[in-house]
């Protein structure tokens, strides 16, 4: 075992620098949801709450997602007039902790006209290869996210 001795210099931490969190705006939040295909949409289930992993695009200030593992999120949809869901996505890397998270909550809707589900069903090929039976418009009403960076950078 090595003792350091007390003329030895200070060791310094190693690791990722010290990260700092800034607020973004909502359209930059939208800018940077658009840029990854990959997100969580956040329910509730059974009076609990339930999140999934999905696909989305974003198009036309909304986030459309496919339903293809959660079939009773669709029903769910189906079933009442207006529901509220919760979504979110990221990207932040592993070894620096640099990276930014956007949260958006809203009103989501089936979308039932077979000219946009035409265009979206391409886009959203679900990753598990499970047939998406719906897809799903959330209309933001809530956009929030921040930025993690480098304390220096900031």
């Amino acid at each position: 075992m090595i003792v350091p001795s007390d003329s030895d210099p200070p060791q310094r931490p190693t690791g990722p620098p010290e990260v700092g969190v800034i607020a973004l705006d909502s359209n930059e939040c939208l800018t940077l949801l658009a840029e990854v295909s990959l997100g969580r949409v956040v329910y509730t289930r059974d009076a609990l709450p339930a999140v999934r992993p999905v696909n989305h695009v974003v198009r036309d200030g909304q986030i459309i997602i496919g339903a293809g593992a959660t079939p009773w999120l669709t029903d769910m949809l189906r079933a009442r007039d207006k529901t509220v869901l919760g979504y979110q996505a990221d990207q932040i890397d592993p070894d620096s902790h640099q990276g930014w998270t956007v949260r958006v909550v809203g009103y989501a809707r089936i979308i039932d006209d077979p000219d946009r589900i035409a265009v979206y069903k391409p886009l959203l090929e679900s990753w598990t290869r499970t047939p998406n039976d719906a897809l799903i418009a959330i209309e933001p009403d809530l956009v929030t996210g921040t930025r993690l960076a480098a304390t220096d950078s900031i």
